[in-house]
């Protein structure tokens, strides 16, 4: 399954904006010199089926994407019907420089949808570390007549964020869902969501924050 990913250089262009240090009494710093590596421990999902879906970090270390192909929830027409609800859960292995830790300080998603009158959508995303009580899930929702490109932005405030544990390797979770319902739309027509865009070529943006690790 860890192949259903593929990793790979980042466009610079996705990563041109950083995001800005707090005050230096909070602790956070400008990110590792030293190369992060993401690998993919697992990735399930009617949302992304092996070979869908590609990781890649940005070369500053500031940030990571992940790209689908194949997200789409629908409803009506001759949709299937479970296709209303599409789901991806990633769980992956992050390695980082010695000294460092890294929190998920906001999350940008973007894709597609179509909606008729009456139709709603939903676009949900969690994360958390494994072994970690800490679970932040924000949902957005959508509503018909929309027919348009769609973007969101999840974002932790600085006292809010849920660090890595530092000296320890726990992979890191991403649960993002899709949810389509035809509501009180007329009986039989279509209508569809997508973490993507027209052309597929798009992609959901991690940005990390960075603090150094207590002195053993």
């Amino acid at each position: 399954m860890a192949g259903g990913l593929l990793l790979g250089g980042a466009i610079a262009a996705l990563f041109a904006a950083a995001l800005p240090l707090s005050d230096p009494s909070s602790g956070i710093v400008d990110p590792p010199p030293d190369k992060i590596v993401i690998k993919v421990a697992t990735v399930n999902g009617s949302g992304c089926p092996q070979g869908t879906a590609a990781v890649a970090v940005s070369p500053d270390n500031t940030a990571f994407t992940v790209t689908y192909s194949e997200y789409l929830a629908q409803v009506g027409g001759n949709a299937d019907p479970t296709a209303f609800r599409r789901n991806c859960q990633l769980n992956l292995i992050v390695h980082v420089p010695q000294g460092f830790t890294y929190a998920v300080a906001s999350a940008d998603y973007r894709g597609f949808a179509s909606l008729q009158r009456g139709a709603a959508s939903s676009e949900k995303a969690s994360y958390y570390f494994q072994g970690s009580s800490s679970t932040a899930a924000i949902t957005h929702p959508f509503r018909g007549p929309y027919d348009d490109n769609w973007q969101t932005t999840d974002t932790t405030e600085w006292s809010q964020l849920v660090w890595s544990p530092c000296g320890v390797q726990r992979n890191f979770n991403i649960n993002t869902e899709l949810r389509v319902n035809a509501g009180t739309s007329t009986p039989g027509s279509s209508s569809f969501m997508t973490m993507d865009s027209t052309d597929g070529d798009i992609s959901t943006v991690y940005h990390l924050a960075w603090k150094e690790c207590p002195a053993s």
